[in-house]
This record gives C-alpha cells, sequence and structure tokens, in this order.
C-alpha cells in the first residue's frame, strides 16, 4: 500500500455509512476507511465484512490495550475480517505488541499491517503532564513509543503530522506513519490540539492521512474528498 487518504467513518449505524458510501458509488478511487469504536460497537463484525464486500480498504481503529495473552486472542479474530490496518497503544509495553502481531498472522503467512498509537492527538503537553504524569516533552515521548513500536517489530505509528518527519529520521523512511489531526486551512479543528492541512502532511511525509469530519460532513463529501487526495497525494508525486 502507498501513499493515501483514509476516511474516518464515525457513524453510529449502519445505515448511515452505506448512505455516505453510496455518494461514492461512482467515484473510480474507492476510499479507504477508518472504522472506529463507535460504528464497530453498534454494528460488530458483519459492518467490516459488509464494507470489504464492497471494495473498500479498511483501517480497524480499535485501539487494543490489555494483557499480552488477551490482546493476542483478540488479534487473532480480528485479522480473520480480512482488515487491512489494525492498531493497538504503544503504551502496553513491547511485550503486548509482540503478542499482538502473533496473533495477528494468519495461516497462509499473511496479515494486516499493524500501527501503534502514540499519543492522541487530542493530547497537549498540559494534559500529557497534569492528566498521564509524565514530564517529558511531548515529541520525545512519541519518539520513545515509536522506537518501542518498532522494536516490537510493527509496521507504523498513529502520530500527529507534526511528528511525522521526526518519527521517519528516527526510525527510518519504511516506517509509517498514519497522521489524523489532518483539516483544511478552512476547517473547524474541532477537539484536536495538534492539526496540519492535507498538503502541509504531504510535504512533511506522513504516509496516510485520516480526515474525518472535513468530508464527512462536507455539503459536498465526495469534492471534499477529491479536494483531499489532491492536495495530499498529488502533492507528494
Amino acid at each position: 500500500m502507498g501513499k493515501d487518504v483514509i476516511v474516518a467513518c464515525d457513524f453510529s449505524s449502519k445505515k448511515q455509512v452505506l448512505d455516505f458510501l453510496e455518494l461514492f458509488e461512482q467515484e473510480e478511487r474507492k476510499p479507504f476507511l477508518k472504522i472506529g469504536m463507535e460504528l464497530y460497537y453498534a454494528e460488530g463484525p458483519e459492518i467490516v465484512r459488509e464494507i470489504k464486500r464492497r471494495g473498500h480498504r479498511i483501517f480497524l481503529d480499535l485501539k487494543l490495550h490489555d494483557i499480552p495473552n488477551t490482546v493476542r486472542k483478540s488479534m487473532a479474530v480480528l485479522s480473520r475480517l480480512d482488515v487491512d490496518i489494525v492498531n493497538l497503544h504503544a503504551a502496553g509495553t513491547v511485550n503486548m505488541m509482540k503478542a499482538a502481531l502473533e496473533g495477528l498472522l494468519r495461516e497462509d503467512g499473511t496479515r494486516p499491517l499493524l500501527i501503534a498509537v502514540t499519543q492522541l492527538t487530542s493530547t497537549d503537553q498540559k494534559s500529557l503532564e497534569e492528566d498521564l504524569m509524565i514530564h517529558e516533552p511531548i515529541d520525545k515521548v512519541v519518539m520513545h513509543y515509536a522506537l518501542k513500536a518498532k522494536e516490537a517489530g510493527l509496521d507504523g505509528v498513529v502520530c500527529s503530522p507534526l511528528e511525522a518527519k521526526k518519527v521517519h529520521d528516527t526510525c527510518g523512511a519504511d516506517f509509517l506513519t498514519i497522521t489524523p489531526g489532518v483539516r483544511f486551512k478552512d476547517s473547524d479543528v474541532g477537539d484536536q490540539k495538534r492539526v496540519m492541512t492535507p498538503k502541509a502532511a504531504s510535504e512533511i511525509g506522513s504516509d496516510y492521512i485520516v480526515v474525518g469530519r472535513p468530508i464527512t460532513a462536507a455539503p459536498d463529501p465526495v469534492a471534499a474528498y477529491r479536494r483531499c487526495c489532491e492536495d495530499f497525494i498529488n502533492e507528494g508525486v
């Protein structure tokens, strides 16, 4: 897989997400979709199967974080859904991340890409220190988690676009960066604190950007998606 825009399908029902996907029926490029906790918990694994049948790639964003054995068994179940990317929290330790990789491996030797969440884009330095009691600069924390993910054998990390270049410099060009917190210059940033435009994210080296409300809540979601692809993918060509 190469550089791409991932659309965050943060809907609460099957009808909402399928109505949204109907808008893209005539599009040559089928959007890469992120299915998060809201939709997955509302509709269960069948919504993943339905969207895969429609030809979309899927990033299943459930952010697993538990003891290694539980994560291993859970990843084995998720791997059978034929998703393309899954994730977990890097804070769960190297042993948990290694266990996740073991669980994801299918009988034919294939597996989804496994990505670690470093720090959420809603976390800033103040909340890092006051809520999490981590008294290090946030970019240093992100790089530490990224290195631990690489040590565990993962394919990359979820990080703020502000940290994507440094992750590549620290962990290598092939270590993937998936960056939420991407907004058009004229978009509302919502609850995100560390944000960047699609064009800037492309210039700084993000491999994938995750874009939700600027596309899903746009007056014309298809036009917004095309704009995002033009700014991010074609900017990097």
